[in-house]
């Protein structure tokens, strides 16, 4: 392929137990996807159709070390998250279909420039800003399906600086995760590669630098990372 420039690295993620990589197509998100966090972000929990934003590919990081505070905000915030790897998919799915197009899972954290996204609400504008910058994607290792215990149920939790924040359990979703793929292959097709993120319990709350932060889903490798000095643009 005669390129103009360099062709960028493609976006990876690491697999539990092994040196091989994921590599990443496209990152979706779910808003609100659980009841309590709906309301504690002051919005009606009944059951809406799902709607999503999206991450650039490049913000999924390792969560381990150090990952440093983002520009442009005084108020990041963390949301814990299941998140599903597509390794085929369709157009159309049933949510039977959809669940098979599943490769693995992991525990991940949906970083939140929470003042930048309120700017946007208030203006009416897209929410880019507030969710899709550098690193705002962390993530723990990717397991396999077949070592996944359970998608519908298991406790989710996120702590910070060893005091509970978050704790929920999957079983909570509103829209449970074969039902918000098969929804989204409604409108575009999913395809190999494709992460989701499957919306937040309640209890979300801000970091500083200096914060420890430390998440799991029951059955999933956990994840655990300090908030550094914040970045330089």
């Amino acid at each position: 392929m005669n390129y103009v420039i360099p062709a960028p690295i493609r976006p990876a993620i690491a697999v539990a137990d092994t040196d091989a990589r994921f590599p990443l197509r496209r990152i979706f998100c779910v808003g609100r996807n659980y009841a309590a966090h709906a309301r504690e972000m002051g919005r009606d929990p009944d059951r809406e159709p799902p709607f999503f934003f999206t991450k650039p590919a490049d913000a999924a990081v390792t969560a381990t070390g150090v990952i440093s505070y983002p520009p442009d905000t005084s108020d990041l915030h963390h949301e814990v998250e299941l998140v599903v790897a597509l390794g085929s998919g369709g157009t159309d799915l049933s949510p039977e279909a959809a669940l098979g197009c599943i490769w693995g899972a992991t525990v991940g954290i949906d970083l939140t420039r929470r003042d930048r996204q309120q700017e946007a609400k208030d203006a009416r504008r897209p929410w880019d800003w507030g969710k899709a910058f550098d690193a705002s994607a962390p993530l723990a290792p990717l397991m396999p399906m077949a070592w996944v215990p359970s998608l519908t149920r298991g406790a989710i939790r996120l702590s910070v600086n060893g005091d509970l924040r978050q704790s929920g359990d999957l079983s909570e979703m509103i829209w449970p995760v074969a039902e918000t793929i098969a929804f989204l292959s409604r409108s575009m097709a999913v395809s190999a590669g494709d992460l989701i993120m499957t919306g937040t319990p309640a209890g979300v709350g801000a970091l500083v630098p200096g914060d420890r932060v430390e998440a799991e889903i029951e059955g999933l490798a956990a994840l655990s990372y300090t908030v550094g000095p914040r970045a330089t643009p």
